[in-house]
């Protein structure tokens, strides 16, 4: 049995090292990791349990060492689930490892059938690991680089390929396991193939935790913490690449410069905290307003805008319009507030910059014509008389 014994000693320490590893970003409170963490010290326990099976009473270690697996299967799967920031817990899932649990009690003690335990608990962290991987296929974030998301789905793939031919084997009889720790050519080799998905899948999890913990420093770096719109540095590199795919792709592209109406006062007569959450209110009307391929950013202070891609001038006067309704429709608490915008689409070699000017300079004329309305900007850089107003 020494083939088998050194087996579960790698894997006692594979299972430590991973919880050990996915411990230390606890308090990075990432979702799914507690979960992940407590699979792979159950995973730990459980081994130990198998290891130590000879000294304890008969099939004490293998049941105990069956009843945490089981347990530390459905936390990883709860975990990963959570993580991708869906429902973790599944009462169809629970159920079903009650079941398990039950006909393992059956065939360890009331009717001992060892292949029929192995057959049904490899079946069971097979489909743990097909349940991994494909909600790491479906819900992986599509801003995010593909790499970490694929390397968790085959290593969970290949894994339960592992459990599957496992299961297969000794459900139907293609061999016998005369005990857990049967030291056979066959078990080592499953028992191998099984161990070494520990420390794949627990990488894999913490690449994906790494990857959270960047996005958020991402987000941070670039994202407004007040109002959520993207910041000025972040607007202007993503406005750029969208100019240039629009020249490209030979469509329309419209700016809008947005200026929330008398924000001073609201400042001097409700405070700068109240200020803070009119921006607040502004910036989460907005992001739920703007259509899903806009970009809206903050230029700084109460100055917002919005690039809206192949989207000609008179419908971005439109869109603009329709988001100052939402706007006023929306109002914040007690402290109730407005905007004014410019408009002004992109010509033949227009630089952001030329827009952004033309597009200001028709905010201007609509805070002239007593604010809570958009103009458009001509292109000699006059406004001319398309006025988007209330009503």
């Amino acid at each position: 049995m020494p083939s088998t014994v050194a087996l579960l000693g790698i894997a006692i320490m594979s299972c430590v090292m991973s919880a050990s590893v996915l411990a230390s970003l606890l308090r990075a409170d990432v979702r799914g990791v507690p979960r992940w963490c407590a699979a792979y010290g159950l995973a730990a326990i459980g081994i130990v349990f198998a290891w130590a099976d000879k000294s304890l009473p008969p099939q004490v270690g293998t049941f105990a060492a069956h009843t945490l697996f089981l347990l530390g299967g459905l936390l990883i799967a709860q975990g990963t689930r959570e993580f991708f920031g869906r429902r973790a817990v599944s009462r169809v899932e629970c159920v079903a490892v009650v079941a398990i649990f039950l006909a393992v009690i059956v065939l360890t003690y009331v009717e001992p059938n060892l292949d029929a335990r192995v057959a049904l608990t490899s079946a069971y962290f097979a489909y743990v690991r097909v349940a991994i991987g494909w909600t790491a296929l479906r819900y992986r974030p599509r801003q995010r680089p593909k790499y970490n998301y694929y390397f968790l789905a085959i290593a969970a793939f290949v894994g339960a390929l592992v459990h599957v031919a496992r299961s297969v084997t000794y459900g139907f009889g293609f061999d016998h396991q005369a005990a857990f720790l049967d030291p056979s050519p066959l078990n080592v080799a499953f028992l191998g193939l099984g161990i070494l998905s520990f420390p794949f899948l627990s990488i894999a999890m913490v690449m994906l935790a790494h990857d959270r913990l960047a996005e958020r420093l991402e987000r941070l770096a670039t994202v407004d913490e007040l109002t959520g719109a993207l910041m000025r540095r972040a607007f202007v590199e993503r406005a750029e690449a969208m100019i240039a795919a629009a020249r490209v792709k030979g469509t329309p592209l419209a700016l809008a410069i947005l200026d929330i109406d008398n924000f001073k006062n609201v400042n001097d007569q409700y405070g700068h905290a109240a200020g803070d959450r009119a921006l607040a209110h502004f910036g989460t009307t907005m992001l739920r307003s703007v259509r899903a391929g806009d970009l809206f950013g903050r230029l700084g202070g109460e100055e917002f805008a919005v690039l809206f891609p192949a989207t000609h001038e008179g419908e971005a006067l439109q869109l603009t319009n329709g988001l100052r309704a939402a706007v006023a429709a929306a109002p914040c608490a007690q402290t109730p507030f407005t905007f004014s915008a410019g408009v002004d689409e992109f010509g033949a070699g227009d630089t952001l910059a030329a827009v952004m000017a033309r597009a200001d300079a028709a905010l201007y004329t609509a805070k002239a014509l007593g604010r809570d309305c958009v103009a458009v900007a001509s292109p000699d850089d006059e406004p001319d008389e398309r006025v988007a107003q209330p009503g």
